[in-house]
């Protein structure tokens, strides 16, 4: 008994043709609905879109099982990154890639058909299963804004496996950072810039000063700030009175993530005021660190089923965000693992057809344990 590698093939083909970019999973919502709905599931689509003004809301869904074990979560995103319309996918040999003109979109339709068809497998072969839920969010790639306002009461799993990692099956991520972003608006003073410059004062000066004091990239081991983009001004012969700079921090360790944000603020603060300037400064937790415990079951079912099926485990560390960041947050031992899916955020991204029957098999493997 095998994956059925040419329907998961199709299945892939079928489901990253669809246009599915953040905040427009309108099309992907509707096929999935009834994908499921044809493997027994019981689907609710949550009102996400309101808070965001998009399209589509999260799916959750849930499959009685026959196994007396506890219930288990899978998860994968339904949205991709841009340029993501448009996508002509290209079968080449065990190599199903991008045209170059857009992403693939295995981020992480990969994932999704994993699910699928790991789940079509057991019930066509009638192995006795958990009691499976599925959470298919929206927006992951915008900073995990899914899950961010998902109904976490109507999860019963306390295990779940978040199909959403770069490489070969078997890879799973065990540890991922904080990760917070923020605006700086630094308010000086408008002025003429060949009448009256004097009277001016010059926020994107001041600005450049305070960025100037600050240590980017890698300030620590685990920890990195990166200012990314700035505007500011009005016209080139005008002193300009406002610029904001947007920037992000990440950490593996939340309170060094806070301890720099403070710091980025002191800077700007203390540079504003010594040019007689002041700035406003907002900012957002988007996600926590966290660290996968490895005696926990979520981790010893992950390395038993790929043992089953003489995968080799590989552990790693992430240093993106990931749906996961906030099903640990909300008690529920998660780990994220390899989807299959390669270079992916660029028009050079691809999968391995084999890859994909593993990942299937995998995920046959983890709900009938």
């Amino acid at each position: 008994m095998n994956i059925n590698k040419d329907r998961i093939v199709q299945e892939f083909l079928e489901l990253t043709n669809i246009d599915s970019e953040s905040f427009h999973e309108r099309k992907m919502a509707d096929v999935l609905i009834d994908k499921l709905n044809e493997l027994g599931f019981d689907v609710i689509e949550d009102d996400a879109y309101k808070h965001y003004n998009s399209e589509a809301g999260n799916l959750y869904g849930y499959l009685k099982g026959e196994l007396d074990k506890p219930s288990i979560l899978l998860s994968s995103h339904m949205d991709t990154v841009s340029p993501g319309n448009n996508k002509h996918p290209i079968v080449d040999g065990n190599i199903i890639k991008s045209d170059g003109s857009t992403v693939l979109g295995a981020d992480d339709v990969a994932g999704l058909v994993e699910i699928l068809e790991g789940i079509k497998y057991v019930q066509e072969n009638h192995i006795p299963h958990k009691d499976i839920e599925i959470l298919f969010p929206i927006a992951e790639e915008q900073y995990d804004k899914g899950t961010q306002v998902f109904d976490f009461s109507q999860i019963k799993s306390k295990q779940a496996y978040v199909l959403d990692l770069s490489g070969d099956i078997g890879t799973a991520a065990i540890k991922a950072p904080s990760i917070l972003s923020f605006e700086i608006k630094v308010i000086g003073q408008a002025s003429h810039a060949g009448f009256d410059p004097e009277n001016g004062i010059h926020a994107i000066y001041i600005a450049s000063q305070a960025i100037s004091k600050l240590k980017l990239g890698h300030v620590d081991d685990e920890s990195t700030l990166n200012i990314g983009t700035i505007h500011g001004g009005i016209a080139r012969n005008v002193v300009p009175g406002e610029t904001v700079c947007l920037g992000e921090i990440r950490s593996y360790d939340h309170a060094k993530a806070m301890k720099y944000l403070k710091e980025v603020e002191d800077i700007f603060n203390e540079t504003a005021k010594e040019y007689h300037g002041k700035i406003e400064m907002n900012y957002e937790i988007h996600m926590e660190a966290y660290e996968n415990d490895m005696n926990s079951d979520t981790v010893k079912d992950f390395i038993d089923a790929c043992h089953s099926m003489n995968i080799d485990v590989k552990f790693t560390n992430t240093f993106g965000g990931s749906d996961n960041n906030h099903f640990m947050e909300k008690g529920i031992e998660g780990l994220v693992i390899s989807s299959a899916m390669y270079h992916v955020h660029s028009t050079n991204e691809y999968t391995k057809i084999d890859e994909l029957v593993k990942g299937a098999k995998l995920v046959a493997a983890l709900i009938s344990q």
